[in-house]
């Protein structure tokens, strides 16, 4: 039998192979994720800490990994979109749900488990204040929005080879938190995700390149060759151009400067001497930016920040008299009264003024400087200019009398009450018909102030919210407007439509300003965050032994908290409704009664029983993972006993693994889901060594399917190495062309004849026990190969063998 000899110069050079087509796996495909994982760090000026980002690495990871899995097995590309949803869906079953099925293919409850878990993250996206923090709805929600964009993406670039277009989506993703935000948003985000899309546009145009060259990577001594710059240089001139443009002029942009750009914004203030031009710019361009952040306040309360005494006709309510009087903060008690006192810490962010708000009747603030004052008359906190300050702690009594014990006041006594509110106002007499309309045969102050006030906000005549105040009659005065042609406005109007009428009957009046409870921080009820979106204004009236009450005549929203007293009828106080010290100005805020039911706002995956996992209580039960791990270790000892076909190891491994994501899940699920990326892209290596492993067994035992495994061995070794043996070619021939593609040395060449001569005396001479020789053979082959054609990294991790190149 003839020798395989190596190639001779004189020999007539075999055909090469036909070409495979060019293959942007994986550089495009990473190159693609790797660009939506960097646009998605816009997302970081919105949500706080980085565990979104570890989800987001996962994801991505995931459906990156599933597309170049289900392309190398020549899926059709609808398919393969359809394979990235399934797999996202899969990730969002396994942190988000434990009902799924083998607790990560998604079932009916699961869906329902996620549909909970973003309904919930809407209802946090409404209410909540950018930065929010990354608790589970948000979290599921980023994952789904960026998962989904990552799939978009993928598609693309590799299916419809035009990495270009998805620079549109990619924008897309820096539009959502732009409009958020009310802080531009970090400019190094713009950096990356320009910088990423560059990298992209390369990686594709040199992988074209490749493929109108006919070059193939991977392939024994290929160059790389120098990568296309047009577009890179094109994505870098237009970032130089961007950032230039966003820091000099204010056209586009959230706040219109980059840092470091000059004044970002009017900030929290200051009100000044016409507050409600600042109330209206706070409800219609600071919604979402935070000013304070309250702990320690167990019940809704209004903040109170500036009183309003005078009223100017079709100009509204302002500071009429000069607000200057009051001690230095700490000299003494503010209010003096009786009752509970309870320790409130405001916290102020991005708000600069004059004015620094307070709850209820402050008997002690602690914290400010030493320029604050506190004016007894107008119950303010003033300052002599704008400025920012400080955390600081106000000692304040929230008591809250019954509207029994307000009405016994009767008709109240004015004349103890600064002059500035009681100054009488006119109005038309179409305005005084109807006052007496709904007040008319009321005895007590409080029914009459109740009876107005109920008038406008209780929906039932015609009155609607809207920042839109239209103007219908410019003849007309805008009050009598208001109230008999648009009723239409915010707390603007309201505040001083009440007002203005309970002043034109000799009621004690003023307006305040201020803003409204606000919405618990990270779902914990202790701790409000107050933004421009609470800001309000609302009526408080005098009552001489409860001080100033509060009334709301603004329609009720989600964010407006009625007083108590507008719809108690009970004439038993508790603990809480004592009266003030007689005669006592300070206000009696709002009060909203704390509910004494238990929360039912548990987490999404809390378990019901005892024996979930004490670090992450989502886990599933410990009983699931023993299951899991005896099932795993009962087959990994049947097989290596022999009891079991060594076919069904895979089986076992597979059980090892779910194990290790199981105990991962007892710490948190996104190591879970990391682990399982980390598998997916490491499954082709460890099919690729568990194949190599059972050939190498079958050759040691040297039975009939010994030469059979020792060919496909050298195949699969030779096609790892970028070299595929055509079907049509003869057993020598395709050793001649091993030999000369991956320059085997003499003890390769040898070890080659060795395994060819065994290959054929197996399969044409009807030899049935091949030569023990073969083992070493094979061996030596193998070595030979490692040292004149060692393997690349990428061809390590993804071998053609197993992941065959289309």
């Amino acid at each position: 039998m003839t020798d395989v000899q190596p190639p001779r110069h004189r020999t007539r050079p075999q055909p090469p192979p036909p070409a495979d087509p060019a293959w942007t796996l994986p550089t495009t495909p990473i190159a693609a994720g790797f660009a939506v994982l960097c646009a998605a760090t816009a997302l970081s000026g919105i949500v706080q800490g980085t565990l979104w980002l570890f989800y987001l690495v996962i994801a991505i990871g995931l459906v990156v990994g599933t597309g170049m899995l289900l392309r190398s097995m020549r899926t059709p590309p609808p398919l393969v979109a359809l394979g990235e949803l399934f797999a996202l869906l899969c990730l969002l079953t396994m942190s988000f749900s434990t009902n799924g099925i083998l607790l990560v293919l998604p079932g009916p409850a699961a869906l329902g488990d996620l549909l909970d878990v973003l309904g919930r993250s809407f209802g946090a996206v409404q209410t909540e204040v950018p930065p929010v923090p990354a608790d589970q709805p948000i979290l599921c929600l980023i994952v789904v929005a960026i998962g989904m964009v990552a799939v978009v993406v993928d598609l693309l670039a590799v299916e419809a080879e035009a990495p270009a277009a998805s620079g549109l989506v990619l924008l897309c993703v820096y539009a959502v938190p732009a409009s958020l935000a009310d802080e531009m948003l970090p400019w190094w985000s713009f950096v990356l995700g320009a910088s990423a899309f560059a990298v992209l546009l390369t990686v594709d145009g040199r992988a074209k390149h490749k493929a109108w060259r006919g070059r193939r990577t991977g392939l024994p001594g290929y160059s790389q060759g120098a990568p296309s710059h047009e577009a890179s240089a094109v994505v870098l001139v237009s970032l130089v151009l961007a950032l230039f443009v966003g820091a000099t002029f204010t056209v586009i942009g959230t706040v219109g400067r980059l840092p470091g750009g000059g004044d970002s914004g009017t900030g929290g203030g200051p009100f000044g001497l016409k507050p409600y031009t600042k109330l209206q710019g706070l409800l219609t361009g600071q919604v979402n930016v935070e000013f304070f952040r309250v702990t320690g306040l167990k019940s809704e309360q209004y903040l109170r920040l500036v009183t309003l005494d005078k009223f100017v006709e079709n100009d509204g309510w302002q500071v009429g008299a000069p607000i200057i009087g009051g001690d230095q903060l700490g000299a003494h008690e503010l209010v003096q009264g009786s009752g509970p006192v309870t320790s409130v810490s405001i916290q102020p962010n991005q708000f600069d003024d004059q004015w620094a708000p307070v709850y209820g009747e402050p008997s002690a603030i602690n914290g400010l400087g030493s320029e604050w004052r506190w004016d007894p008359t107008a119950q303010t906190v003033w300052a002599p200019g704008a400025q920012q300050f400080g955390s600081y702690v106000e000692q304040a009594r929230l008591s809250v009398p019954t509207a029994d014990q307000l009405r016994a006041e009767g008709i109240v006594d004015e004349s103890h009450v600064d002059q500035r509110y009681r100054q009488q106002i006119v109005v038309s007499p179409r305005v005084k018909n109807l006052i007496n309309q709904l007040t008319g045969g009321m005895e007590s102050t409080f029914d009459k102030v109740r009876a107005l006030t109920t008038y406008l906000n209780s929906g039932a005549n015609g009155f609607k919210y809207s920042l839109d105040a239209p103007v219908q009659d410019d003849k007309a005065p805008r009050l009598d407007d208001f109230l008999f042609n648009t009723k239409t406005g915010f707390c603007e109007q309201y505040a001083s439509a009440l007002a203005a009428m309970t002043r034109s009957m000799g009621i004690p009046t003023r307006v305040a300003i201020g803003f409204t409870p606000g919405v618990p921080y990270n779902g914990d009820p202790n701790v409000k965050t107050i933004t421009g979106g609470d800001a309000h204004a609302w009526v408080e009236i005098d009552f001489p032994d409860y001080g100033w009450m509060t009334f709301d005549p603004t329609p009720a929203g989600t964010r407006v908290v009625p007083p108590p007293y507008m719809s108690d009828t009970s004439t038993s106080g508790d603990p809480n409704s004592l009266p003030s010290a007689k005669n006592s100005t300070g206000p009696t805020s709002t009060v909203k009664p704390e509910s004494t039911a238990p929360s039912v706002a548990a987490p999404v995956n809390a378990q019901s029983g005892g024996d979930g996992s004490i670090l992450n209580p989502t886990a599933p039960p410990i009983w699931v993972t023993a299951l899991v791990l005896l099932i795993a270790l009962a087959l990994t000892v049947l097989v290596r006993l022999r009891q079991l076909p060594v076919r069904l190891a895979p089986v076992a491994v597979v059980g090892w693994g779910v194990v290790a994501v199981l105990l991962a899940s007892y710490l948190s699920w996104w190591l879970s889901g990391f682990l399982i990326v980390v598998a997916v892209c490491a499954a082709p290596a460890g099919i690729r060594a568990w194949r190599r492993r059972t050939r190498l067994h079958e050759i040691a035992l040297l039975g009939a399917s010994a030469a059979s495994a020792a060919w496909e061995e050298v195949l699969a070794e030779s096609m790892d190495r970028g070299s595929a043996v055509s079907p049509t070619e003869t057993i020598r021939a395709a050793g001649r062309r091993l030999a000369r593609d991956h320059e085997l040395d003499e003890a390769g060449r040898e070890a080659l004849r060795q395994v060819i001569t065994a290959v054929e005396g197996a399969w044409y001479g009807g030899r049935e026990t091949p030569d023990p020789k073969l083992v070493a053979a094979v061996e030596e082959l193998r070595a030979s190969l490692h040292r004149t054609a060692p393997l690349a990294f990428g061809a390590k991790v993804l071998p053609r063998s197993v992941v065959p190149r289309r």
